[in-house]
């Protein structure tokens, strides 16, 4: 079922995208998913074809298409089992920072190679002590004269290993007020004193480079600041509404996959004689789950339809994050159970996808944060 406005130009790109990543990445999934990173030429290929920063204007080299072709990305990379090339991350959550608050100069150094690939993203916000609670942080960022001079730590950073630039929040020690002391800035790779840590071993995402950054009286340009100083928290809190869209888009994507994958496997494995899928208890799981996944569908599509008429949604899309990640470890859980042996062994696809979505219902604010924004609302 689908609700979204599809042209035909959206749906040529769409099979575009497919035939891509059917030869020049899915090949490839189980390596990187072995090695626990991919190889930064994947994000030039992907460059090449126009299938990064769809949604960056003509001026700087993108597509300038509307959200509809995000939405594709989203669920064609869902299709190939890995995260490590998180298109999603780049070009929908870190991208747009850089297009709404950056400089014109800015805009015109880094966008381009976002488009290209040449540049790969990543936005360190959280650190070892300070989640979801961005309140709690404690990297700094000190003028002296021209520069900054930032020093902290920051943990479970996305694309950590393969980035060439961050979206950093660093606070400023000398204000008091946490949220007014919050400033964001681009950090280059190879700056003196910004040193990537070690790939983190995790339980899922096995080819997505996650990793710890640390600053060590890192100093850069105030030119760098982006946005206005002090700004940051609000800045950081004006984008989540999108991330958190974005999560919901792609927990919805592999729920669906995963329902996919064992709705046809049930009817292609016999027990006791019979497809699984002649069990009546089989079939009512399978039903009650593909009404889930109906209902999530229906109103994330709701809410990409609204976010491109740029309406106001932190509540629902706070309520469709954390409804629709964790009816996807539902999904998957349930899935694995119905399947037997095999939900026990590597071989089998959705092994990795339900590793994979356990960590929907803490990223990008867990879900008990977006709980907690909802019933602080009007509206509750």
């Amino acid at each position: 079922m689908n609700t979204l406005p599809y042209s035909n130009h959206h749906n040529a790109f769409r099979m575009k995208l497919r035939e891509f990543l059917s030869s020049e990445v899915i090949p490839h999934v189980d390596q990187w998913e072995a090695d626990h990173i991919v190889p930064k030429s994947i994000w030039k290929k992907m460059g090449s074809e126009g299938f990064l920063c769809t949604a960056v204007s003509r001026e700087y080299g993108g597509l300038g298409g509307d959200f509809l072709y995000s939405v594709i990305v989203i669920e064609e990379m869902v299709r190939t089992n890995h995260t490590g090339v998180m298109v999603q991350l780049h070009s929908d959550i870190v991208v747009p920072y850089i297009e709404s608050f950056g400089t014109e100069t800015q805009k015109r150094m880094v966008l381009p190679g976002c488009v290209t690939g040449d540049i790969i993203l990543a936005v360190a916000m959280t650190e070892p002590n300070a989640g979801s609670d961005l309140a709690s942080m404690v990297t700094t960022a000190v003028e002296e004269e021209d520069q900054v001079v930032i020093n902290g730590a920051k943990t479970f950073i996305s694309n950590g290993i393969n980035c060439d630039l961050i979206v950093l929040a660093a606070r400023d020690p000398s204000v008091d007020i946490p949220h007014k002391a919050m400033s964001l800035y681009l950090v280059k790779e190879g700056t003196p004193g910004f040193k990537k840590g070690n790939r983190l071993e995790k339980m899922g995402m096995h080819s997505q480079d996650t990793a710890e950054l640390f600053f060590t009286n890192c100093r850069i340009a105030k030119e760098q600041l982006l946005g206005k100083k002090g700004q940051g928290f609000i800045l950081l809190m004006q984008k989540l509404q999108q991330e958190r869209l974005v999560c919901s888009i792609w927990a919805l994507a592999i729920a669906e996959n995963i329902l996919d994958w064992t709705k046809d496997y049930c009817k292609s494995n016999p027990r006791i004689g019979k497809p699984l899928a002649a069990s009546q208890a089989v079939q009512f799981a399978l039903v009650e789950m593909m009404t889930e996944i109906r209902i999530g569908r229906t109103f994330v599509h709701q809410l990409v339809i609204d976010h491109m008429q740029k309406k106001e949604g932190v509540i629902d899309t706070s309520m469709a994050k954390y409804w629709i990640s964790d009816m996807a470890n539902r999904v998957a859980n349930r899935c694995l159970s119905i399947v037997g042996d095999i939900g026990s062994v590597e071989k089998c696809p959705i092994v990795r996808m339900w590793r994979d979505i356990r960590v929907f219902s803490i990223f990008a604010g867990t879900n008990e944060v977006m709980k907690s924004i909802i019933a602080k609302s009007k509206a509750f």
